[in-house]
């Protein structure tokens, strides 16, 4: 065997060293893009009935949001018709009551000062009685 042989053999034992040492890598690369595979199957096929769901929830929320709308123009309705009732209130019976009750304070503060005055006068009447008691 000539020199170039044994080099072209060397070379070659080498070569098939370094294939088996990189086939282990990729087989082990192999297995788990596969095992990547069948999870991402499993996710797909769990995610059909999560996504049927979400969109029975939607509509339900939907649904809801419909009667929320409903109601929420139904109060304004209320609020509208009691701000017109509270106008209509203020305007046919507000000014008079509001004269009838400052009719009934003046009345009772003419009252109370009338009393105050008719107890002031007693009370000088029965100072000038006993004056002229103890003149006498």
């Amino acid at each position: 065997m000539s020199a170039g042989q044994i080099a072209a053999l060397i070379a070659a034992g080498a070569f098939v060293v370094l294939v088996v040492l990189l086939a282990v890598p990729l087989f082990k690369l192999g297995r788990t893009l596969d095992e990547a595979t069948i999870a991402i199957r499993k996710a797909h096929e769990g995610s059909a009935p999560l996504l049927s769901d979400a969109q029975t929830t939607l509509h339900q929320v939907n649904t809801q949001l419909e009667r929320v709308d409903g109601i929420t123009s139904s109060a304004r309705t209320v609020t509208s018709n009691v701000s017109v009732l509270t106008s209509l209130f203020t305007a046919t019976l507000g000014g008079p009551l509001v004269r009838a009750a400052a009719f009934s304070y003046g009345l009772n503060k003419a009252i109370k000062a009338r009393k105050a005055g008719k107890d002031a006068g007693a009370h000088s009447l029965r100072q000038r009685r006993s004056k002229r008691r103890g003149a006498k």
